[in-house]
């Protein structure tokens, strides 16, 4: 048996043409506790050290294997098992660049698989230059659950104050009823209690949002919480999880962030994230669960108008990595 700590944790460097880089680049010079890789391009990340006048303080060096990072201060270590980028010019939008954040991805996704790293934790991808690139996949989570045969996954959002579980993620919100089952919804909860398990939270304490305005209101308003919902959370609670709900949307999140739970349930993409978000994307995190490996992220996107000028915050990188190592604590086979 290696300790998961002794392993790098895989950063994707995301949209070359994003702020990924410079995030990246910024996190490194925090400092980090352990071996770390980039899975990205070489090139990109000494330009970016350059334009941020790091120069000085930190080098790339290009590393063949995950093994051969040693986790030396001032050193990036680079892997990248794609074409080297051309011509990439920081807020502009590239084909070429989408493709290579979903190989970058999917490359540190298979070295995960086999043991080689502790976690992944990814910078932002742009979905329509991804898919410009040949890469038709709304974004990173879908990825993650096909490419590692992962049925039963969701997205977590989570910061100091919050952490929110989908039920359903990037659907319209017409198809979101038709998905809302008795399954997806018992998988999500035993999912949620998984995600706080792995953060360290010895008994996790969940409740279900309702689908519909007052949690339905008894059926006057939708009868997805008495006929799925509801259900779901007495099965879960029959499996000795400590899950409750359905409980109304407009409250639950607050109810939470007091400290009466440690995790919400929600239907639907727009019903979690806002709470999330609207607290600042500073400290946020998003994980995929469910996953045979951690993948931690940050809760913003590629931020083409500031790409290149510099200042661009770290925080939520920051926030990701140290999450991913929090999650990792253990032991994994040789």
């Amino acid at each position: 048996m290696s300790t998961l700590s002794a392993l790098p944790v895989g950063f994707t460097m995301g949209d070359a043409a994003g702020i990924g880089p410079e995030i990246i680049a910024k996190t490194f010079a925090g400092g980090l506790t352990g071996p770390a890789v980039v899975y990205g391009d070489a090139g990109v990340m000494s330009a970016t050290l350059a334009r941020l006048g790091m120069g000085d303080a930190l080098q790339v060096r290009i590393v063949s294997a995950p093994a051969l990072v040693k986790g030396e201060d001032g050193i990036i270590p680079v892997l990248n098992r794609w074409q080297a980028l051309s011509d990439i010019v920081p807020g502009r939008a590239s084909a070429q660049a989408g493709r290579g954040a979903y190989e970058y991805l999917c490359h540190a996704m298979d070295d995960a698989m086999s043991g080689e790293l502790r976690a992944i934790v990814t910078a932002p991808l742009n979905k329509k230059t991804m898919q410009a690139g040949g890469a038709d996949y709304p974004g990173h989570t879908e990825i993650l659950a096909e490419r590692s045969g992962t049925k039963h996954y969701a997205m977590m959002l989570a910061n100091h104050e919050l952490r929110v579980i989908l039920v359903t993620i990037h659907v319209a919100l017409a198809d979101v009823p038709a998905l809302v089952t008795l399954d997806t919804e018992l998988q999500t909860i035993r999912l949620a209690h998984r995600a706080c398990r792995q953060a360290g939270v010895a008994h996790p304490r969940i409740a279900v949002a309702g689908l519909n305005p007052h949690a339905g209101e008894e059926g006057r308003f939708g009868l997805e919480e008495a006929e799925i919902i509801a259900p779901a959370v007495r099965l879960a609670r029959e499996e000795g999880l400590d899950a409750s709900g359905p409980w109304p949307g407009d409250t639950v999140f607050m109810r939470a962030r007091r400290g009466e739970f440690d995790i919400v349930v929600a239907q639907y993409h727009d019903q979690g994230l806002i709470p999330v978000k609207y607290l600042g994307l500073d400290a946020g995190v998003n994980v995929t669960v469910g996953l045979p490996f951690v993948r931690t992220s940050v809760d913003h996107g590629t931020a083409f108008d500031i790409a290149g000028l510099g200042v661009a915050d770290p925080s939520s990188l920051r926030a990701a990595y140290d999450l991913a190592l929090a999650m990792t604590v253990g032991t994994t086979p040789t």
